[in-house]
This record gives C-alpha cells, sequence and structure tokens, in this order.
C-alpha cells in the first residue's frame, strides 16, 4: 500500500514539530522534498506517496514524532543527559580551535576519526555559498574539509536528506548534526541496520533552538548591509564566541557580537518545536560538546573574547574510545569537571529542560501535538524547577498555543 498524505507529516505540519532534519526526504525516494516556508524554516513537501515501510520507517525515527530516549551509561544527569566522562578542554591544533565556535572539539574528533581509519568520510554541514546565511549538507574526507565547516550555523539544515544515498552508498561515515538529527539517526537504526553498520560514530553539540533565516537577515540590516549583497556570512567562531561577520561583493564588512546576534536577534526567532525539546545537549550522540562558558555565581555566563574552551560529554563506549585516543595522540586536551559545574556554564540549557514538562503540559490543555518522549528525564528535572516558574511557563505557552504566533 502508499500513503498518498502522510500521516504523520500531517501531525508534525500541523503542530509546528518540523525540525527540520530532512530524514523524510532521506527515507522518501523522491516523494518528499524540503522547501523554505516563512519566516525562514525547512519544512517538508509531499509530492508522491509514501509507502506503508516508508510511513512507518518516518513515524519512529522523524524527531517531531518521536524522539529516542537516552541509553544507559555509567553516570546520568536530569540534565546533562548519560555520560562517561564530563571535561573542558580544548583542540591542540591552533587553526582547529580558533575555527571552532568553542574549543573545536567536535571538529578535532572528527578530524581524528578520519585519520585512525574509524570512517571513510564525515557528513556535516557547511555554510550555502550561494545563500550564506543558510546551510547545506558537504561530505569532507580530509581534515580541511571538516575545517571548513567549523563554526556553529544557527539556521536550518536538512543533513539527512541524503541519508539512504549514504547508506546504500556503503562507506563508512561519521554525522556531525545536531541533537534532533542525530535522535533521528538512532531511531531509524532501530528499523534499518545499516545504520549501525556504516555509521559508527555521531558527534553532536548544545542547541538552544532554531533560528529563522528572517533573524539573520535584521542581523545583516543592523548591520547597515542589505541582505542580497551579502556574500559571507559568518554566525560566530574564529574566535571564542567569535563575532558574527557578514561581507559583500564589494569589500562592505559588518561585524556584530554574539551576545547582541544571538541575545537580540537570533533567540527571538527559535521554531516552535525548539521550545518543547527535551533533549538540547546531544544525549544520544557519541560525544556531545558545548561551549564551556566561564559564569559565576550570577547564573550567567560572560561572553568576553577569549581562547575557546569545549565542554566534552563522551555518552557511550564509542565516544569514550574515540575521546580517549584523542587525548593519548595529543589531537585535543581536556581536564575532568564535575558535572554540577555545566549548571553555571549553560543556564539556558539548565532553565529549558525543567520547564519542559510545563510545556508539554500547555500543549496537552490546549489538544496541540507534541512527539513521543519518553526515557528522557524530563519528569526528573521539572521536579527542580519552582512551582511559580512552572505555572508562568505553562500558561506562557497555552497563550503561544491560543494566538498561532509561532
Amino acid at each position: 500500500m502508499t500513503r498518498p498524505s502522510s500521516p504523520v507529516l500531517r501531525k508534525v505540519l500541523k503542530g509546528q514539530l518540523c525540525t527540520g532534519c530532512g530524514l523524510c526526504v532521506g527515507l522518501g525516494e523522491g516523494a518528499v522534498e524540503m522547501e523554505t516556508v516563512a519566516p525562514g524554516y525547512s519544512r517538508p513537501r509531499q509530492m508522491h506517496a509514501l509507502t506503508d515501510d516508508t510511513e512507518a520507517a518516518i513515524a519512529s525515527a522523524c524527531p517531531g514524532s518521536r524522539v529516542a530516549p537516552w541509553h544507559d551509561a555509567p553516570h546520568s544527569h536530569p540534565y546533562w543527559g548519560p555520560y562517561f566522562r564530563s571535561m573542558t578542554g580544548h583542540a591542540t591544533d591552533a587553526r582547529v580551535r580558533h575555527a571552532g565556535s568553542s574549543g573545536g572539539v567536535v571538529t578535532a574528533l572528527a578530524i581524528h576519526a578520519l585519520a585512525t581509519g574509524l570512517v571513510d568520510k564525515v557528513l556535516h554541514v557547511i555554510a550555502d555559498p550561494d545563500h550564506p546565511t543558510r546551510n547545506i549538507a558537504q561530505w569532507s574526507t580530509s581534515a580541511a574539509g571538516i575545517i571548513s565547516g567549523a563554526g556553529s550555523r544557527y539556521a536550518s539544515s536538512s543533513p539527512l536528506a541524503q541519508v539512504n544515498a549514504a547508506l546504500e552508498d556503503g562507506q563508512r561515515f561519521a554525522f556531525i548534526g545536531k541533537p534532533c538529527d542525530v535522535s533521528a539517526l538512532r531511531q531509524l537504526a532501530l528499523v534499518d541496520p545499516r545504520v549501525d553498520a556504516l555509521v559508527p560514530l555521531m558527534l553532536s553539540f548544545f542547541c538552544a533552538g532554531i533560528p529563522s533565516h528572517d533573524g539573520a537577515d535584521r542581523i545583516i540590516r543592523a548591520m547597515g548591509l542589505v541582505p542580497d549583497e551579502v556574500t559571507a556570512f559568518r554566525y560566530r567562531g574564529n574566535g571564542w564566541p567569535g563575532l558574527t561577520v557578514a561581507e559583500t561583493h564589494d569589500g562592505r564588512r559588518g561585524e556584530m557580537r554574539y551576545s547582541e546576534s544571538w541575545g537580540g536577534h537570533l533567540s527571538r526567532e527559535v521554531q516552535f518545536r525548539c521550545k518543547i525539546c527535551p533533549d538540547g545537549v546531544g544525549g544520544v550522540a557519541d560525544v556531545a560538546c558545548a561551549d564551556a562558558w566561564y559564569g559565576g555565581e550570577t547564573g550567567y555566563p560572560t561572553f568576553e573574547e577569549q581562547e575557546g574552551r569545549s565542554l566534552i560529554l563522551s555518552r557511550t563506549a564509542t565516544g569514550e574510545a574515540l575521546l580517549q585516543s584523542a587525548l593519548e595522540q595529543g589531537r585535543i586536551t581536556a581536564d575532568d569537571l564535575a558535572i554540577g559545574e555545566i549548571d553555571l556554564m549553560q543556564p539556558a540549557q539548565a532553565r529549558r529542560k525543567r520547564l519542559v514538562a510545563a510545556r508539554l503540559a500547555a500543549c496537552s490543555a490546549m489538544l496541540q501535538p507534541k512527539p513521543v518522549m519518553k526515557g528522557l528525564n524530563v519528569n526528573e528535572a521539572s521536579r527542580t524547577a519552582k512551582l511559580t516558574e512552572k505555572v508562568k511557563n505553562m500558561v506562557g505557552m497555552m497563550r503561544r498555543i491560543g494566538t498561532d504566533t509561532r
């Protein structure tokens, strides 16, 4: 049988639950394509019927339908997920450290996986040369290729749009993606054994949500430039946290501090699905990294420019082995970190996790669809939130859904 109109895609689109990962395109064999919808998010559009098997695979793996549960590890934390080790460190190669958004550890680990023969290539995201505020997926087989994609990209990306073609190719590859992208791959592995056979390494990072393209355009205009005239755009990196930089074809250049570009523009444009995300910390990746911000008892980090420092969480035996190998061979340097210290480095992530249950309750009250979220310590995290904080978030989310301002 075939599905002229996919029930899963209908539900995900109706509930604004799409993350834009592209999995449905990758599995749809030409039946689905990604398109950009206002105010600048990537969404699927079904053009032809899906088979029942494809529909079932999408239903089990789409992060708008189901979020992969955290796996067992020696340690676990309701905010920060399962882990073998918690560390802070950076790449020892100065180029990698400088190019990365924080300390360059994700880039260094991907390079190390190539160098040791763990994988044949790496699938990651880079700036679209034709639309520099946007993203495209890239295959890299060299350190230079991986470094070209270093630095956070605060815009929609659909790296799983080519997942079936990649699995049919038969080469082992490392995957670098958002937590929701990695969740989709982990769930896909439950119905497609090629994933575990051909994707021995999945790397991720802490994600605060995906802003729209309109947010980037507003940054460019605030710089005194015109979006259509920009030929190069970097959200951050080349330092820590690094400046947001736009350049035009005639040599004009605009700069903005990260605290303003993210705090004043992009964070206001985050899509609805990210507001209810139960795993923005890459809990099912082999290794997840983040900014190891220097903070204090105020509970909010400082964003002064300095040498990059990564937070590193090895989450699986594979990730722990890779991390240990990279340390022994001098690819990265790192020190142990008490898990509770992450609260001061990533206060926004901690806040979102402890309020997810309240926001999901609002969805239920408003008959709003939501993904299946089991095994992610959502209720455990909620117990750490103040009642007034939870009520305020629940009411705010109900109002947001009711006025449909997403």
